[in-house]
């Protein structure tokens, strides 16, 4: 299956849509730069032509400098980022994070969004996590559902990636979705731990959603790694529009 036939002939799961919000009149900023080596002008061939079809409102920058915006912000639904490493102002980054909190969805994947700005912990905060290995590069691995009743991975089981297995330092307050356990081929010490892969949580009244998949938009073929994605940003969608969920923190 190819890249844009997957993006617009998805399979179909059980329960894909249930419970999710519609995309529908919702106005989505798409920033995308950063490290050409995760394809961020290739993710929005892929992601924007399918939310248009969704009824969204989507406006695609190669810069970060509508977060500066407020007044632009303050209309903005949906944030989706592609923007590994580089840097972020302080404008900037304020503007983001004061749009989230205020409810500003925002959904991202890979180092796009969780090893963007590395000097920024505020900035990680929001996020609830950052990269730090990918032990052995591409490897097999498989990601395991470990929430089924949630509408975002509902349906969905084990599945197989070829790509970068991500190590991840990760939030505690985060809702885990789906999980990779790592092997001793590549670390030995890491052996039987168990990573969060995809998960989403709040911050303030902005819901944010994540997923560790994606090193190259090839990986978006495995339709399970799409769906996942396309759910998490319908989820994110709607944070000015439904309900906080009730949230469990952890308990240690």
């Amino acid at each position: 299956m190819g890249l844009k036939a997957a993006a617009a002939d998805p399979v179909s799961y059980p329960g894909s849509k249930a419970s999710l919000p519609s995309l529908e009149g919702r106005k989505v900023l798409f920033t995308y730069g950063g490290w050409d080596g995760h394809e961020p002008e290739q993710s929005v061939d892929l992601l924007k032509p399918w939310m248009e079809r969704e009824g969204a409102l989507v406006e695609a920058h190669n810069s970060l400098d509508p977060y500066s915006d407020k007044r632009y912000m303050d209309g903005i639904d949906l944030v989706i980022q592609i923007f590994t490493m580089s840097e972020i102002t302080p404008e900037q980054e304020k503007g983001l994070l004061d749009a989230v909190e205020q409810g500003t969805g925002i959904a991202g994947w890979h180092g796009g969004l969780c090893d963007s700005f590395r000097q920024n912990v505020a900035y990680q905060f929001m996020t609830g996590g950052q990269w730090v290995a990918h032990p052995g590069g591409v490897i097999d691995y498989s990601v395991q559902v470990v929430d089924r009743d949630d509408p975002v991975t509902r349906g969905l089981e084990e599945f197989h990636m070829h790509s970068e297995q991500y190590y991840m330092h990760v939030d505690p307050n985060i809702k885990v979705l789906a999980t990779t356990t790592f092997n001793a081929e590549h670390a030995s010490w890491i052996s039987g731990c168990t990573m969060p892969v995809v998960w989403k949580k709040m911050y303030g009244k902005g819901r944010v959603f994540y997923t560790s998949l994606g090193h190259v938009m090839k990986d978006f073929e495995v339709p399970e790694a799409l769906e996942i994605l396309k759910r998490g940003i319908r989820w994110a969608s709607a944070s000015k529009y439904e309900e906080p969920e009730p949230w469990k923190n952890p308990v240690y």
